[in-house]
């Protein structure tokens, strides 16, 4: 018996409305569909447009789950389904605000008032996106899908964005600012450690204006490697919260990038802290979660952290221990997921997020069990209704997801989080 929850977005009239649908699916051990049940959430209005569409496309008669999402190329598996096509909506939303100013949440220490001055002065590679870790991840997504598809039709904007944000001039400003008084811990674990993985794409990319751009951004990677690797010595406790100051994310990025740039301090350093916060972990109350403007999972991170560090089978025992509840069964009911309440509201919209990271998450602890643990099904299960979810919700309506969801989209769907 599978359950899932999934949100949905239909069309009518021109104009996009979110839809809570709860849907319980039940099927045979081969899992072909016996029957659907549906329950829908949504505004009087609508109602004689859904009616309308229920006649047209009775939708308790429908066929298996997986074959109605094979119209939609981002909602697939990402193994093979993520074309140029889907990219090339996840772009235009990180080209709209690479260099969009305003609005903008700037976490800003003053000293004088020389420090008064808009996000271009004071952060002039990183002032768009609202914020500027947002930023930062907006340009490794522009990144990421050029190397993935450099002949896509985005790809002449996307290089030109680059280009513009990550100069010589710009970043060493940028390197200046972060190094400044009372700076300490700007955006101290997740924006610095965003700003690695972005020089971790670049690394890779075998390309003439990735390497200049690499080079442009070493004052500003060296001024990050130095916090953190001050930073983490001195932290006595895990932050095990769903927000940006989650070390269990942070220290997961930390060590990919590490190992991409041969940096076997740094590497040690994320791997050592990592065991030391969290190997002796046991029975995660991962039914507290989410919090209400998560977007990360305190528990899931944790163990996509600890399948880095851990060989495989001691991280099949350690995650017997820590995520006990994980079910023996192919149903994704373990972890229901989650509905945005408002996705206008910037702290709320969070939890569309949430499902992202959550799907790569699984996806990434599911990479690392032996091929017959009992818990595949499961986690397999769970992380395809997290990605349904959503990239569903990646729509671009309002600017307090737009802004970030994309990035999230794309780490899910090229599998970054799975590279070797």
């Amino acid at each position: 018996m599978l359950a899932s929850l999934a949100v949905a977005l239909r069309e009518y009239n021109g104009r996009a409305t979110r839809w809570k649908i709860r849907s319980t699916t039940f099927t045979k051990p081969n899992r072909s569909v016996i029957v659907a049940a549906v329950v829908f959430k949504f505004h009087r209005s609508l109602l004689q447009k859904l009616v309308c569409a229920l006649v047209g496309a009775p939708l308790l008669c429908v066929a298996a789950e997986d074959a109605a999402h094979q119209k939609s190329p981002e909602a697939k598996p990402s193994g093979g389904a993520f074309d140029a096509h889907a990219a090339e909506r996840f772009a235009k939303l990180a080209l709209q605000c690479v260099r969009k100013e305003y609005p903008n949440k700037i976490s800003h220490v003053l000293n004088s008032d020389a420090d008064v001055a808009p996000p271009r002065k004071l952060t002039p590679a990183f002032c768009g996106c609202y914020d500027w870790h947002s930023s930062v991840h907006g340009h490794w997504l522009l990144v990421r899908l050029l190397r993935t598809f450099p002949d896509a039709p985005f790809a002449k904007a996307a290089c030109a964005a680059l280009k513009e944000s990550l100069t010589a001039e710009n970043l060493r400003a940028e390197a200046a600012y972060l190094r400044g008084d009372g700076r300490a811990s700007f955006e101290r674990p997740y924006g610095l450690a965003w700003l690695l993985q972005l020089c971790a794409e670049l690394r890779e990319w075998e390309d003439p204006q990735a390497h200049e751009m690499l080079a442009n951004l070493k004052p500003l990677e060296d001024a990050a490697v130095e916090r953190l690797t001050t930073w983490l010595p001195k932290l006595s406790h895990p932050i095990r919260i769903g927000e940006h100051n989650q070390t269990a994310f942070a220290l997961g990025l930390l060590l990919d990038c590490a190992r991409v740039k041969n940096d076997e301090r740094l590497a040690k350093l994320a791997a050592d802290s990592a065991r030391k916060f969290y190997l002796l972990d046991k029975n995660c109350p991962l039914a507290y979660e989410p919090s209400g403007e998560d977007f990360l999972s305190p528990c899931l991170a944790e163990a996509d952290v600890m399948r880095r560090v851990l060989t495989q089978a001691d991280f099949a025992k350690w995650l017997s221990q820590f995520l006990p509840q994980i079910p023996r069964t192919a149903t994704a009911d373990w972890l229901p997921v989650a509905i945005s309440p408002d996705p206008s509201d910037p702290k709320l919209a969070h939890l569309d997020g949430l499902n992202l990271s959550r799907a790569w998450m699984l996806e990434g602890i599911l990479s690392s069990l032996p091929a017959d643990d009992p818990r595949r099904p499961a986690l397999a299960s769970a992380a395809e209704a997290h990605r349904r979810a959503g990239l569903a919700a990646v729509t671009g309506e309002h600017y307090e997801g737009g802004h970030w969801l994309g990035s999230f989209a794309v780490y899910l769907t090229t599998q970054r989080v799975i590279e070797k």
